[in-house]
């Protein structure tokens, strides 16, 4: 039977039990000493009899001692809200490690099926309702208990009636709490989940503004931005209402408690003699006894929004994993560049059929490039290769060996990719251009930005190689990040290249130089060249023109161009204005 969300996190929380053990101990102290105060000050009443009939000698005493439990207690308390921070924070901070360490070895599909803002909201929004849900949770139910129990003794002790009355009247709370909280709890999920839709749309928009301004799409960004931000409001709305409804009901009940506390209390002080100071005590346990429970109806809000906040970041906790290597899997050596197809089928869409029936076989050392109609199956091509999906039919080796034999970390790493996305993260160009090796040395690190043409551009920047790039390269060129990610590829010198429109984002001049540069980098070296500017796979070995998924085309440049098929179309498109 599947565990319940709340029952999962406790799990979580017991492994700091040495944590809660101390917590519990703290708020003993500090709650059982501020249970003892209303009896107390019951008794320092009883020594004001009537003018001239005081007990200044047990006042003073009495002043004394709630004084001395006020300081202790407070102590206690102090201590007892630190520990409660470091289980809740370390409790998330588990979480958290769990959850990003469950994104990276999740399979691409994953991230292709679910928007990246929302992912992101999981791990930033969720992660703090929850750090936030558990330190209320801490704070209101151990003190709560304590509280109670605590009180229930002390009040037997004064009276047994006015017991009665109070412990017949607390059920209502629970009544009343319990109604509301489950009626809210499903719009608090809903609120999570527009909370994740909105700020992945937040990041679809702020991320490609300049296609946003380009298109004029910025009133229509707005309107759905305003659509989601609407539902999310509605939704938010009503969740607070309705979790705001506890409070006020059960510090209704508490009142009517109140108010029959004194009220019997006064006919019991006629009839039986009790004391004014044993009323007065009365009155406020009356308080102090429901008091947890409306400190508890009081955090409802964040307690809800925790549970909901939970359920979403365990979604990815147990989203299935990329299936993990076999224990026997293979690790190749030294690897020669021996690339085969064999009868492979895929779609990304078991509906929808892509590649059927794949066959191609490619020899150490030669560089094929991959041409056709967008949605021909050229990526898709290279991500069956690097094993991002696995095969539906069919096998895919690498010198013989089967990619599904292999570590992955091994096969990929007989790669280097240069996609026509760029991808940098913050921090120094050095550091980006080693992404792939961190202990290359600045030389190497040179050296590679010299074979990507993009030395002489880094050290005319204010702080050459130590230079710190923003998000994404915000503050540098399309052509220039591209640069940098093909120095990323020098580095690393692989001994397979797989080229994804690497100069897309090149000018005519520098492309030059950099096939150039590619040509002396993919001698000896198996190469997967994916373009559409067909200039730049002229000299390939063989060209694979691909339609459908599959290979309807296949040969050397000028064989494709005088066969007159789908390659002469394509290359008359670009070169006929030319001739």
């Amino acid at each position: 039977m599947k565990k319940s969300t709340f029952s999962r996190l406790i799990g979580y929380v017991s492994k700091y039990k040495g944590y809660m053990f101390a917590s519990l101990i703290f708020a003993l102290i500090s709650n059982v000493l501020i249970a003892f105060m209303p009896l107390i000050v019951g008794k320092a009443i009883d020594y004001i009899v009537t003018k001239g009939e005081v007990d200044f000698d047990g006042l003073i005493r009495t002043i004394i001692t709630l004084g001395v439990i006020y300081v202790i207690s407070a102590l206690f308390t102090w201590l007892f809200t630190i520990v409660a921070n470091i289980v809740a924070y370390n409790t998330v901070k588990d979480l958290r490690n769990e959850a990003l360490g469950k994104i990276s070895i999740l399979p691409l599909k994953y991230f292709d099926k679910n928007p990246h803002g929302d992912i992101i909201s999981r791990l930033t929004n969720d992660m703090d309702n929850v750090s936030d849900g558990l330190f209320q949770g801490i704070t209101q139910f151990y003190p709560g208990i304590i509280t109670i129990i605590s009180s229930l003794v002390l009040m037997l002790s004064l009276s047994f009636k006015l017991t009665i009355v109070i412990v017949l009247m607390t059920p209502l709370c629970f009544l009343i709490a319990s109604f509301i909280t489950k009626r809210s709890n499903k719009m608090f999920k809903e609120q999570q989940k527009t909370l994740g839709e909105l700020n992945g749309y937040i990041e679809e928009i702020v991320g490609n503004q300049k296609v946003v301004r380009l298109f004029g799409y910025e009133e229509r960004a707005e309107e759905n931005f305003s659509g989601i931000n609407a539902r999310l409001y509605k939704c938010g709305q009503l969740a607070q209402f309705y979790s705001s409804l506890t409070n006020p009901a059960t510090r209704f009940v508490n009142n009517v408690t109140y108010i029959l506390v004194g009220l019997i209390g006064g006919i019991l002080s006629v009839l039986s003699g009790l004391s004014v100071g044993v009323i007065s005590s009365f009155l406020t346990y009356s308080t102090q006894f429901s008091q947890p429970i409306n400190n508890i109806t009081s955090v409802a809000t964040q307690l809800q929004a925790a549970i909901a906040s939970c359920e979403r970041i365990f979604s990815i906790i147990d989203e299935v994993p990329e299936k993990a290597d076999s224990d026997n899997a293979e690790k190749i050596e030294s690897c020669e560049g021996n690339v085969k197809f064999e009868n492979v089928s895929f779609s990304y869409d078991k509906k929808v059929s892509l590649i059927e029936d794949f066959s191609v076989d490619i020899k150490k050392g030669s560089t094929i490039a991959i041409v056709g109609p967008t949605g021909a199956g050229k990526t898709t091509m290279v991500n069956l290769l690097m094993r991002f999906y696995d095969l539906d039919k069919g096998r895919i080796t690498v010198d013989g060996n089967s990619v599904n034999d292999l570590t992955r970390n091994n096969l990929r790493s007989q790669f280097g990719m240069v996609l026509q996305d760029t991808w940098l993260f913050e921090g120094t160009i050095r550091d980006n251009i080693a992404y792939g090796k961190p202990n290359a040395s600045l030389e190497e690190v040179e050296n590679a930005a010299k074979a990507a043409f993009i030395h002489s551009f880094i050290k005319r920047l204010p702080d050459g190689y130590d230079t710190m790039i923003t998000e994404s390269g915000g503050n540098l060129s399309e052509g220039q990040k591209q640069l940098l990610t093909i120095a990323r590829v020098m580095l690393i010198d692989p001994p397979m290249l797989i080229l994804d429109e690497a100069t897309s984002n090149v000018d005519t001049r520098t492309e030059l130089k950099i096939q150039n540069a590619f040509l002396s980098m993919m001698k000896g070296r198996t190469s997967f060249v994916i373009a559409h500017r067909l200039s730049t796979i002229r000299d390939a070995d063989v060209i694979l023109v691909m339609k459908n998924g599959k290979i309807v085309e296949r040969g050397n440049h000028d064989e494709l161009v005088n066969k007159g098929g789908i390659y002469t179309d394509l290359y008359n498109s670009q070169f006929k204005h030319q001739m």
